[in-house]
């Protein structure tokens, strides 16, 4: 385990090196150590499960607004009025307005429509896959899947969906503790990109409606026009919110999903013997490598955390990627275990901000996995998966695979 003074000393916002590519030994040492610790700003870091649970669920005296976290960071810029507009950033009464919006793409019906696109999506990707013996995980299966399904969802015709992986990348990697001037310059435009790429996809679509069922972008046009339900500038953000959050969950699972059944093959042994599993095991893929792993929230009254005295103006972030290896909540939390139960993992957080494409996400990750689980005997990696330099979110940006 890492030492004390390690722990003690660690600073989220200037991570060392490896802390990218396995962050886990970090956390188990900070929730022995120091589980609310206090880094060099003033900030609160939470890496114990009850701890994070009991912030996600206070959203009275946590707040989601980012205005006062952002303004410093991103100044009078596209992306502060991106991460500022986005749904995921704000507090009700706009939070809940907002959501509502989104609710009738999600329902149950919504998503059984859905199946039977995702199933034709994936099924062709695995066919090219299998003609070539093999595959970059992230860029020919786990990112081209949901970018096809958010592309339709928004109406993007399939020729113009080229710029949006790389929209949504530069968008999200602004969220970073620490992005840098580069980071920076390559988020603002991209948000600039998209908004203009998207008014002229919004003028098109009043013109000519589109007669999809499965598209969402038809139904937030029409609370623009309520006037007083989305104003142009929520639209525009809404949707771009709707292709970075369902593209980077789907896809961060899928690709470490993989990566988890190579480095445990006998977890895949156990999958292509028993495709029951497959909920289960979808279940353990968020929790085992957390799509994202870091929240935040700033405390808007004083509170106690985890027997730590805070006040009102304090930021914590949240360790969901820590929450979900505690020894408390997970019984050893370091093992693979494709048939754990229960499992009431952080992936999707909780309370009123709980993910709410998170049945989408599982949806396209029973898919995805079972349909590569019942086609191919054999995976193996022609190189380790490489890792993008990221602490909020758990990315593989590049995986290249053989099948057979």
């Amino acid at each position: 385990m890492i030492d004390r003074a390690t722990a003690l000393a660690f600073d989220l916002s200037a991570p060392p090196d490896d802390f990218y590519e396995d962050p886990f030994p970090t956390y188990h040492a900070l929730r022995h150590w120091d589980p609310v610790h206090r880094g060099p700003d003033g900030s609160y870091f939470l890496t114990r499960y009850d701890d994070v649970v009991a912030v996600y669920r206070d959203h009275q005296r946590f707040s989601s607004d980012k205005r006062v976290e952002f303004a410093p960071r991103f100044g009078d810029s596209p992306l502060y009025e991106h991460h500022t507009s986005s749904v995921v950033f704000r507090d009700p009464p706009d939070h809940t307005r907002i959501r509502k919006l989104f609710a009738p793409a999600f329902t149950p019906r919504a998503l059984t429509a859905l199946q039977g696109r995702v199933v034709t999506l994936v099924d062709s990707l695995l066919d090219r896959a299998a003609a070539r013996g093999g595959m970059n995980v992230v860029e020919d299966f786990a990112a081209a899947l949901p970018i096809a399904l958010i592309g339709d969802m928004l109406g993007v015709p399939g020729d113009e969906r080229g710029p949006l992986r790389d929209w949504s990348l530069a968008i999200l990697g602004a969220l970073e503790m620490a992005p840098g001037a580069e980071r920076l310059e390559t988020g603002n435009r991209a948000v600039e990109e998209f908004k203009a790429y998207l008014r002229r996809l919004i003028a098109e679509r009043r013109r000519r409606p589109s007669q999809d069922p499965g598209e969402i972008l038809s139904a937030l046009i029409a609370a623009e026009d309520a006037g007083d339900r989305l104003t142009e500038i929520e639209l525009l953000h809404q949707c771009i919110f709707l292709l970075n959050a369902g593209h980077e969950t789907t896809t961060n699972l899928i690709a470490n999903a993989v990566a988890a059944l190579i480095e445990h093959p006998s977890e895949w042994t156990r999958l292509r013997a028993d495709p029951g599993l497959l909920q289960s095991a979808v279940e353990e893929f968020l929790r085992y490598q957390s799509p994202n792993q870091l929240g935040n929230r700033r405390l808007v009254a004083d509170a106690v955390v985890g027997g730590v005295a805070m006040p009102a103006g304090t930021l914590v972030t949240l360790g969901i990627g820590a929450a979900n290896r505690d020894p408390a909540q997970f019984p050893e939390p370091d093992r693979l275990d494709l048939g754990r139960t229960p499992n009431r993992h952080m992936a999707f957080i909780t309370g009123i901000h709980a993910c709410a494409g998170m049945w989408l996400a599982r949806m396209e990750g029973h898919v995805a996995l079972g349909r590569l689980a019942a086609r191919f005997e054999r995976l193996r990696a022609v190189a380790p998966p490489v890792r993008a330099r990221r602490a909020r979110f758990r990315v593989v940006s590049s995986f290249r695979i053989e099948l057979g």
